[in-house]
């Protein structure tokens, strides 16, 4: 006899999968929803199939925060096949040029600084960004190419690892909205030969650690491990969780005392002691330092509500 379906958990907090190659951020986030038996799910921007490495998959409230991760800084893993260029700039597209390498070390060190610091980056056609209303893969894959503007991003760090025949390994500290492949297809174009990513692994997103990582594989071994029980016992899949309010965790910290905290969760503006001048900030409540939202410093000085945690029956 098959046991009741049962409703999803109102769990929340942040897990960070270490995704394999050849999956879709889509569909690693609906197994790792389905795993935590999480009624809500979200991640905070998506990894290539081609990609491996940290993908934040938020859960439950803390899908409200997501965006600041969009936001943040990352740092990835890459290896370049030089010599070839490709339609998608990876490994996953077609060859459509290919030329002999002939720089040399000093060649290669001139171009890679071209890219340090801030610069401005014309987005790839195989990215998501959105014109009149469609993605950009979407023209792309019917060999159209649209209008893109250059946008400013920053390299703050662009590490030489090796140079071996047709292949360079890089690792790279960049800003949000920057497209790796879109760095390798330029950079292949600086050095006049071509290149594309044939290996992309993302090792860090703000700064969470890269040691909390958990691969799908290990997630299924302990969820299939908590559901043997009749009544499953959660509490080994929710250690694995950051704090929801982890997204936001480089905001300035507001603590309004309970009496004045009842008033900010009805979402109304209040006066804190320890607010910043202006500017977004993570809110608390109480001695135990309870997360409950997200605000704004208005003009007046009062700290005003911009996005609420819904609180729970436990």
């Amino acid at each position: 006899m098959s046991r009741p379906r049962r409703r999803g958990r109102d769990v929340h907090g942040v897990f960070l999968l270490d995704k394999h190659q050849g999956a879709s951020s889509n569909d690693v986030l609906q197994k790792v929803k389905r795993l935590f038996h999480a009624n809500k799910a979200g991640h905070t921007g998506a990894l290539d199939p081609l990609a491996t490495g940290m993908l934040p998959i938020c859960l439950g409230e803390a899908t409200k925060f997501s965006q600041y991760l969009l936001d943040s800084d990352k740092r990835y893993r890459v290896i370049a096949r030089l010599g070839e260029r490709t339609d998608t700039s990876d490994a996953d597209g077609n060859v459509v040029e290919t030329r002999p390498v002939t720089f040399t070390q000093q060649d290669l060190d001139a171009a890679l600084d071209s890219f340090r610091g801030d610069t401005l980056q014309v987005p790839t056609m195989f990215s998501a960004l959105k014109y009149q209303g469609r993605k950009l893969y979407e023209y792309a894959r019917e060999g159209v190419t649209v209008p893109r503007e250059a946008r400013p991003i920053t390299v703050f760090e662009l590490q030489f690892i090796r140079w071996e025949g047709s292949e360079l390994e890089l690792e790279i500290h960049v800003s949000k909205g920057t497209y790796i492949r879109t760095i390798i297809d330029d950079l292949g174009e600086k050095l006049g030969c071509g290149a594309h990513v044939i290996m992309l692994r993302r090792l860090q997103v703000a700064r969470y650690p890269i040691g909390r990582m958990i691969t799908l594989e290990q997630l299924q071994t302990l969820a299939a491990q908590v559901n043997e029980a009749d009544v499953p016992d959660y509490a080994p899949l929710d250690a694995l969780l950051l704090p929801m309010d982890s997204p936001a965790e480089a905001f300035p910290l507001v603590n309004l005392p309970s009496a004045v905290a009842a008033f900010f969760k009805q979402g109304m503006p209040v006066q804190a002691a320890n607010a910043p001048e202006s500017g977004l900030v993570r809110v608390t409540e109480g001695d135990a330092g309870k997360f409950i939202g997200m605000a704004e410093i208005a003009s007046d000085g009062r700290v005003a509500p911009r996005r609420l945690v819904v609180e729970f029956p436990v």
